[in-house]
């Protein structure tokens, strides 16, 4: 839980993300007589606040995105700046995304009359936004480019609205975000991690790639590094999903493999050829599903997990230190120099540097970690994290890479058993200020310490004031950059 903060006329009560692009915030709004209205606001990460190019591309979308009126697609009220800090007012749907209903499902199989009636909602939703106009009626083609189970929001009452339009295109437009969104590599289409020109017929790709998971339970595309990933997609070999599933009746199949098609050509033109097609499958093989059956099964995979929890009973763990350390790689402009090595090497090395550290890698993809130590005493923790810092900044450098990196001294109630925190712990204290440290010294390339930190290893290491900086509206913490 964060602590709530007054952002402008909004007041925020709760972070709930935080990305490489944003972080989300719970909020409320007020007016006169008691009007409160809960919605979301989507703030625009500070280190990408002076990136003019991201700027211009993220205005010019979210205008386009708060014109997008349907009832399947999350609505934007506003688009804002304040003190330099760009955002978007948003509708707040109480729910879950897809990602996560999946998640809590436990592995269990998705019902196919849901999994269809989810797929043919946000199909209405591309359908609406794919075919829009300006008011001289030209064509304003509007691509999502980030269909994935994270941007399908399910509510407690059944809804399905996408979310996301906007923010996502701006950021696959500009090249210093690559890196960023480098984890949604799975659930592109073969023209778009090829860089080619988009149009509606991607997003149904990654929509398709959507269905072929909530059916088989597996993955389609996702490989075990980014390389091996975007080649799967380049080929776009597609076993039968009946192979995984036997009720997968051989319309259904021939369905899905339509809109997974490599060739845009090949799939669906566009997404009402698609639903048409899906709409007389549900009703000639009678997947009848509506708004209140989604509800119950979400209700039910709740409980279910309520239930599993309760058993489980474990007692409360008592707080200890902890030390994190987050660190990303990223490469110079091409105009500087070329990178020696390649991120999945660097990341590997990384591994043996801070294994040496008596660190615990929590967190882990190409070019970014986050590492943990718990040590019973915090100075043994933090002398350990500082010099992994250190280490990796060298062998970041040695690379030809610049290293970002932010260490967080903090407390956590860690399970004895497993030596995690309670699920949401990305969002929790040093783990979340470790991150936002981070992408505050991607400006400088040194790592930041806080001024717990830096007063405990004073002995040991040159530290720098770098300033009184906000983390939370009315918080100010004391940041020291390591020399």
């Amino acid at each position: 839980m964060s602590t709530p903060q007054q952002f402008g006329d909004y007041h925020l009560l709760e972070t709930i993300a935080t990305g490489g692009m944003a972080e989300v915030w719970r909020a409320r709004a007020t007016g006169l007589a008691g009007f409160e209205k809960i919605l979301v606001i989507k703030r625009v990460l500070d280190s990408l606040a002076s990136d003019q190019e991201f700027i211009s591309l993220f205005i010019d979308e979210a205008k386009i995105s708060v014109e997008l009126l349907h009832v399947n697609i999350v609505q934007v009220f506003e688009l804002n700046e304040i003190n330099g800090s760009y955002y978007m007012a948003m509708e707040y749907v109480h729910g879950l995304d897809l990602a996560r209903l999946v998640s809590r499902n436990r592995g269990d199989t998705f019902p196919i009359p849901l999994a269809l009636f989810v797929i043919s909602e946000v199909l209405k939703a591309l359908e609406f936004a794919h075919a829009r106009h300006d008011e001289d009626g030209n064509d304003l083609k509007i691509v999502h480019c980030d269909i994935s189970p994270q941007n399908i929001l399910v509510s407690y009452a059944g809804e399905v609205k996408i979310t996301d339009f906007g923010i996502s295109r701006a950021a696959f437009q500009v090249k210093s975000l690559h890196e960023v969104i480098r984890g949604k590599y799975a659930y592109m289409s073969p023209e778009q991690v090829d860089g080619r020109n988009l149009d509606g017929r991607s997003d149904l790709f990654s929509l398709g790639i959507v269905l072929f998971e909530l059916l088989t339970g597996r993955r389609l595309f996702k490989g075990q590094t980014r390389d091996e990933t975007i080649a799967r997609v380049r080929r776009g070999e597609v076993p039968s999903p009946r192979s995984y599933r036997s009720d997968i009746s051989d319309d259904l199949e021939g369905i899905l493999l339509k809109a997974l098609a490599p060739k845009r050509d090949l799939r669906y033109t566009n997404a009402a050829k698609f639903l048409e097609d899906l709409s007389q499958l549900m009703i000639r093989e009678g997947h009848r599903a509506t708004n209140n059956d989604l509800a119950a099964f979400i209700r039910g995979v709740v409980e279910t997990e309520e239930g599993r929890e309760k058993k489980k009973a474990p007692a409360k763990a008592a707080p200890s230190a902890v030390v994190v350390l987050a660190v990303e790689a990223f490469a110079p402009p091409r105009s500087l120099s070329l990178p020696k090595a390649t991120i999945a090497a660097l990341t590997q090395e990384w591994s043996g540097i801070v294994g040496e550290a008596g660190g615990h890698i929590w967190e882990r993809a190409e070019g970014s970690m986050l590492v943990c130590w718990n040590e019973p005493e915090l100075k043994v923790g933090l002398e350990a994290a500082i010099r992994a810092a250190i280490a990796l900044r060298k062998s970041s450098r040695k690379a030809g890479y610049r290293l970002s990196a932010g260490v967080a001294p903090g407390v956590a109630r860690l399970d004895p058993s497993t030596r995690r925190p309670a699920e949401g712990w990305e969002l929790a204290g040093p783990f979340y200020l470790a991150r936002w440290m981070m992408n505050l010294s991607a400006h400088r390339g040194r790592p930041l310490l806080t001024e717990v930190g830096a007063r405990t290893v004073r002995d040991a290491h040159k530290t720098t004031v770098l300033g009184r900086i906000s983390i939370l509206g009315n918080r100010y913490i004391n940041l020291y950059e390591l020399n």
